[in-house]
């Protein structure tokens, strides 16, 4: 559980990143991702804390809202690529949400390959 830790603190700080550059890139429009990223990135890296810490339940909550993430993430990615479709300037956002989604797919990924259960 402790890599399990590692990687979703890791992937709790690259969603807030990920906010912090999608408000940049657009303060007057994107707030939501500010907070979204905010919120989301330390709900992951608070998982990440408790599972590093070795508190199995943990493990749940964090493929719980990895899930929720991803399918968040498919939407908003699918959404805004359509709207790069129709000739709106959303290329950076459609990428970086894109980038969060691969990023949430590979996080469950990790949370399901290794053991639950252990120090592994």
């Amino acid at each position: 559980m402790k890599a399990q830790g590692r990687w979703m603190v890791g992937f709790g700080v690259f969603l807030i990143v990920c906010g912090v550059a999608g408000f940049l890139s657009n303060p007057a429009g994107a707030k939501t991702a500010l907070i979204s990223g905010g919120t989301f990135g330390l709900l992951s890296a608070f998982w990440g804390f408790l599972l590093w810490r070795g508190l199995a339940l943990a493990w749940w909550a964090a493929a719980a809202t990895t899930l929720l993430l991803i399918a968040a993430f498919a939407w908003r990615s699918w959404a805004s690529w359509a709207a790069v479709a129709a000739g709106e300037p959303k290329v950076f956002a459609a990428g970086l949400i894109t980038l969060m989604f691969a990023a949430s797919v590979l996080s469950l990924g990790v949370l399901l390959k290794r053991p639950r259960h252990g120090s592994a």
